[in-house]
């Protein structure tokens, strides 16, 4: 009798499989391990085998063409034998293929539970889950296909997984070369998936909120530039030696900001959208006074303190006041006028060994820079070698208030006086 090879179900959200190209034509003899199609799924390409011996009758989809799950593909019976009933009885509101003994209905797969699917027993009460053609070849190679980890649904062995044994044990022989029969342990997960859910914080709605806000409404563009910081590092000990309290390399490209920014106010600005109910349309506003946000990560979430009129302020005093805010946002005492009000903020991740990055705009302000680690580079100067210390910064961007000559300018200036950071202090 003729059977039937439908389109099977190949993955948990496949509704359809393109048949890419058939191995067979009509007429050909075709073996139960013969691959009859390759089918496009919506996650892979797969092969797709007959699972009977007989002849090639009928094939039902085209190569190029797509087949809805369980339409029939293909029929194969003996040569000669009618198989136009079964298709007019399939073609029926309610198909005797469905209900009938008469006809058995091929899934034709490799990759998931099929009506011709093998249970081996492998010494014990368990049984072993494979595929007919998984299992011939197993036996065709001398695998014990009880050693095998089945990666079908249910622990089931396919094909591919005798393949791969067999390419692990090859790969052992050749590396062990004493032991003919050597094999790689197939793996055994002792553990089991899982995940937390982790409520957000009121700080973390907030962070998504105004970060994505930022993100998809501010066109960002970004600039990059290396700064060496050789002066910055003996000046930055020099000054320590006299001042009151420590002075980071944080505190000295505050103050170097600031100090830019003063002479770049196009970068110290906000886009302002108009206001509803007003007859005013958009507009940029530019700010007179220089408050720094410099972010600071927090268990809950990422939180801004602000350094109001930073370039008014000396570096100790920048210094003692940026340690202040850090010790009240960790202690959960800063107050909302201490992380508010920023008009340009910076995103330092040097200090956890980050060599470059880009960060999101925070809003109301036109840019960020993203601060790097200082590292050591080899440079070659009059055909000597020598090492410099480098920091690469990135400057995010607001299109709608900044362009990319105006930010290259800012960080013209800003390497102007972090290479030489007595220029800030004249």
């Amino acid at each position: 009798m003729a059977e039937v090879i439908r389109m099977p179900l190949l993955s948990d959200t496949m509704t359809e499989g393109k048949i890419v190209t058939w191995n067979k034509k009509v007429g050909d003899k075709v073996k139960s391990d013969d691959v009859l199609a390759d089918v496009e799924t919506d996650k892979a390409t797969m092969e797709i085998n007959g699972y009977v011996d007989g002849t090639l009758l009928y094939i039902g989809v085209p190569a190029g063409e797509a087949a809805k799950i369980n339409q029939v593909i293909a029929i194969i019976g003996k040569e000669g034998e009618d198989y136009k009933s079964l298709l007019k009885e399939d073609a029926a509101p309610e198909s005797p293929l469905s209900t009938s003994a008469s006809v058995e209905k091929v899934v034709a797969q490799d990759v998931n539970v099929s009506p011709q699917q093998i249970e081996i027993s492998n010494g014990s009460n368990e049984r072993i889950k494979a595929s007919p053609l998984a299992k011939k070849l197993a036996d065709e190679k001398g695998i014990d296909i009880a050693k095998i980890n089945g990666s079908g649904d249910g622990g089931r062995v396919t094909k591919k997984d005798v393949d791969d044994y067999k390419v692990l044990s090859t790969e052992n022989k050749q590396s062990a070369g004493e032991n003919k029969n050597a094999a790689v342990p197939v793996f055994m997960s002792s553990g089991e998936e899982g995940h937390t859910d982790v409520q957000l914080t009121q700080m973390r709605k907030i962070i998504a909120k105004r970060l994505s806000e930022s993100k998809f409404s501010a066109p960002h563009f970004y600039l990059s530039m290396e700064m060496n910081m050789d002066n910055a590092i003996t000046a930055r000990n020099a000054m320590n030696e006299v001042s009151p309290v420590k002075i980071s390399f944080n505190d000295l490209i505050i103050k170097a900001c600031a100090s830019a920014l003063r002479l770049h106010p196009d970068v110290n600005s906000s886009w302002m959208p108009a206001r509803a109910g007003s007859d005013e349309g958009d507009f940029i506003r530019q700010n007179h006074h220089i408050h720094i946000g410099s972010a600071l990560a927090l268990p809950e979430g990422l939180i801004v303190p602000v350094i109001k009129f930073a370039d008014q302020k000396t570096l100790s005093q920048i210094a003692a006041e940026t340690k202040m805010l850090y010790a009240k946002a960790k202690d959960k005492k800063i107050q909302p006028a201490e992380f508010t009000g920023n008009t340009f903020t910076i995103s330092n991740l040097g200090m956890l060994d980050i060599e470059e990055f880009t960060a999101i705009i925070n809003p109301p302000d036109s840019c960020i820079l993203a601060i790097g680690n200082i590292r050591e580079k080899v440079i070659r100067k009059n055909g000597i070698f020598d090492v410099t210390n480098v920091m690469k910064v990135t400057l995010s961007c607001d299109h709608r208030s900044v362009d990319g000559a105006v930010g290259a300018a800012f960080l013209q200036t800003l390497k102007k006086y972090l290479e030489n950071p007595i220029t800030m202090l004249v």
